[in-house]
């Protein structure tokens, strides 16, 4: 018997999805008004054909726009002077166009152009973490990647690069993007490295609100369909099969990671990239990529021995048949074949050593200690120091 239990969805964008939906764009941008701030990223997107369509539509619809590039992650510096140079332009909604970083920053700029206040002021574990109570400006999410599922969620993660630095959310449901236009036509131009990174960042996102202490029957679903689609697309993709079934998936799969990581949280993962983004100069999806088999080992292992009834242990086995497509597994075995294939695409898509990054053994002891944010609170089970350490120490070189 099919036994629900009770569950709670927290807000979601209306959601554009397929092949050529960009072109919906200016007409979704026209009933909010014609003053609009795009933010893109580097160039990848303003080179592109795509843009150049996108602007001649937006000239032929009567847009008047800003247009905003975001280099790097964002940190609050970088959102308090873009709040400040674009609030006397009375903007009416706020696009962002591109990766991660791009979406992270217009959603924080859409959520202050309309207060006084520095982004600090919100921003979680950092400064007096006021109530924001809005208003935002409306926001639409385009996505140029597929890993993030920054177009579903309600935090903008913001960053300071150093020893000592951070990587912190300003999040509230006001920041949800009134639309999430997913193209799978705007992936095309993704790099192999890029497509690895943000791939398993996807993945990771899937497992982790797979197993999360606060997944229901909803997102668990979600999470299956989305590990399904990647499963089918990510190395084809990588390998240079760059057709539109493989964007396709990867972009429905990157949707669903974001969805599902905005309604339960995440895990060790995600609790360990937080320090080492902010700390060493390591891309977001590379982190996920480096630790998510070693993660997967560590908390197996861990129920294991201390929790053997924890449900998690059953759901790394749905993964275990899932990904080897073998339904006859046992748990042992679904186990044993879940860790061989995560090991074997950390591999397959040359994700590297953290040593690569300067990351080393004496710095395993800040790392641990600054681990245990948010994403870590919904972990399956309750790490150790020890354990946390392993993941970390296991994945610094050969």
């Amino acid at each position: 018997m099919f036994n629900l239990n009770c569950f709670s969805i927290s807000r979601l964008p209306r959601i554009e999805f397929g092949s050529g939906c960009i072109t919906k764009l200016p007409s979704i941008l026209e009933q909010y008004g014609k003053n609009i701030l795009i933010v893109t990223g580097a160039k990848s997107f303003t080179d592109s054909a795509s843009w150049k369509k996108l602007d001649k539509a937006l000239s032929d619809s009567q847009v008047d726009y800003y247009l905003c590039q975001v280099l790097t992650e964002p940190s609050p510096d970088l959102i308090d002077r873009l709040v400040t140079e674009y609030k006397q332009h009375s903007i009416d909604a706020v696009v962002a166009i591109g990766g991660g970083s791009a979406l992270d920053a217009g959603k924080a700029i859409a959520g202050l152009l309309k207060l006084d206040n520095s982004v600090l002021d919100f921003l979680e574990g950092v400064g007096p973490e006021l109530n924001y109570s809005g208003p935002a400006v409306p926001f639409i999410a385009v996505p140029t990647t597929a890993g993030t599922g920054s177009e579903a969620t309600k935090n903008a993660v913001l960053s300071v690069q150093a020893f000592d630095g951070f990587k912190k959310s300003f999040r509230h449901d006001q920041l949800v993007a009134e639309f999430a236009v997913v193209d799978p036509d705007l992936l095309t131009s993704c790099p192999p490295s890029l497509i690895a990174a943000n791939g398993m960042d996807a993945l990771t996102q899937l497992m982790e609100s797979y197993v999360s202490i606060r997944a229901n029957e909803m997102t668990d679903a979600l999470a299956l369909s989305g590990i399904k689609a990647l499963s089918e697309s990510l190395l084809g993709w990588y390998q240079g099969e760059n057709n539109n079934d493989n964007r396709t998936r990867m972009a429905y799969a990157s949707l669903l990671s974001g969805i599902n990581l905005a309604q339960t949280g995440l895990g060790s993962v995600h609790g360990l990239a937080s320090p080492l983004g902010a700390f060493f100069p390591i891309p977001h999806g590379t982190v996920c990529g480096a630790l998510v088999a070693e993660a997967t080992a560590v908390n197996i292992s861990a129920m294991k021995l201390r929790e053997p009834d924890n449900k998690a242990l059953h759901k790394y086995a749905v993964l275990g048949r899932l990904l080897s497509n073998n339904s006859a597994l046992s748990v042992d075995e679904s186990h044993e074949q879940l860790l061989t294939i995560l090991y074997r695409w950390t591999e397959q898509l040359e994700l590297p050593y953290l040593k690569e990054y300067g990351i080393r053994i004496d710095h395993l002891e800040h790392i641990v200690g600054n681990s245990r944010g948010s994403s870590m609170l919904t972990n399956p089970i309750v790490l150790t120091d020890d354990e946390i350490r392993n993941i970390v120490f296991n994945r610094l070189s050969h």
